[in-house]
Order: structure tokens, then sequence, then C-alpha cells
């Protein structure tokens, strides 16, 4: 019997990198074991090491192979099974989502620190400062640009679902948790990755995770 890969991932609740790389084996297509190790519980620090190099989740054995970074992970997937199409074939479009997906890769500090990942929360109007307006702002305009000038083969993105809408689909629940509206555009992508049976799928599993994580909890 073929042995699946396996994905490591921390709770759902809360770990948006866990997210981006278990959306994007789920839209794929990919058959994968799920492993869920409580992030900073009571055998997390002997745990984590032992799961990845660099200490976090997600992480993905397959075979022999340890992938780690969720971005990482996707690439890998995209590159080993190509017809799982996760990045577009167009070479100039492709481009254009690798580039949106290594700017929320590496961007967007203000929102990330100030709208921590909390599926179970509904905090309208928390959160926001210039920065992480600023950061709202661009994120819209990515959503507006793709959905226009890439999008019309489908209601994601780039049209089909790609690394670019897992990369993303963690910001959209910060966004339903914060109560942020976008324009017309960005409200019409975000109800469509809320509405993937996956995505509802992760959060009703969150919903029934006991564990909390204090610094993710704004009151």
């Amino acid at each position: 019997m073929e042995q699946l890969p396996v994905l490591y991932i921390g709770n759902k609740n809360y770990s948006s990198w866990s997210l981006r790389a278990w959306l994007g084996l789920k839209m794929a297509g990919v058959a994968f074991e799920e492993k869920l190790v409580p992030l900073y519980g009571p055998d997390w620090a002997a745990k984590a090491p032992v799961i990845s190099p660099s200490g976090k989740v997600p992480t993905l054995f397959d075979g022999g192979k340890t992938i780690w970074e969720a971005l990482a992970i996707l690439e890998y997937i995209a590159d080993c099974r190509p017809d799982t199409m996760l990045w577009p074939l167009d070479i100039d479009i492709r481009a254009m989502a690798r580039s949106v997906s290594m700017e929320m890769h590496g961007g967007f500090s203000a929102l990330r620190t100030h709208m921590p990942m909390n599926l179970r929360k509904n905090l309208p109007g928390r959160g926001r400062n210039a920065a992480v307006e600023k950061d709202i702002a661009r994120i819209g305009e990515i959503f507006r640009t793709c959905r226009r000038q890439y999008g019309q083969g489908g209601d994601f993105l780039f049209g089909s679902f790609s690394i670019a809408d897992a990369m993303y689909a963690p910001v959209v629940t910060r966004f339903k948790t914060y109560g942020v509206e976008l324009d017309a555009v960005g409200n019409a992508y975000m109800e469509t990755i809320l509405g993937l049976p996956a995505m509802q799928g992760w959060y009703a599993d969150a919903k029934d995770e006991e564990w909390v994580i204090a610094a993710s909890e704004l009151d």
C-alpha cells in the first residue's frame, strides 16, 4: 500500500501558515495524512524540532523528504504534480501569481500583528491603525487587479484556484473576524474563499478545538 504524505499542522483556529499548505493540498486533490500538533502546548518544544528543522509548522513528510514552510510545500507539489495546476500555465501570468504570493509571504506585518488569525472570534473594528489600513488597501488592490486582469476563467485570483489563493486565504479569515469590507470585487472574492467546502470544514474543526493561545485572543 502506498504511504500517503503526512502534513503536520498547528491549531486550526490560529495557524495561518498551516491553513495555506492544507488548503492548497486539499484544493489540488492531493491525498495526505493530517497530523495536528497544538502550538506551544506541553509537547510543542520537544516535538517541533523533530517535525521541522525550523521548529515550525506546517511541514510535509513525503517518503524520505521533509519540506517545511507553506509556500515551499505548495511549490513542491506544483513541481512534482503539474496536473494539480497550482500555478497558471501562462508564464507571464504565473510570474504575477508568484509575485503576489511572495508579497504575502514576506509582507503585511502590521495586519498580522494587530489582527491575529482567530476563527472563533468576531471583532469588527479591532486592530485597525494607519499601518493596518495601508496593508488592507494593498490587499484590496491585489484582489481587484488579479480578479479583473487575470480572473476571467473562474472565481479565483487567477481564474482557477492557485497557490496565490492559498496564500491569501488566511487574510480572508482575518477580514471576516475583524469585519473588514473591501470593494464589490474584493468582497465577492472573499465570499468565494469562505464558501469553499474545504474552508468550511477547517472552520468547523477550529470551532471544536479546546486550545487557547492568549497572545492571539483579543478581547
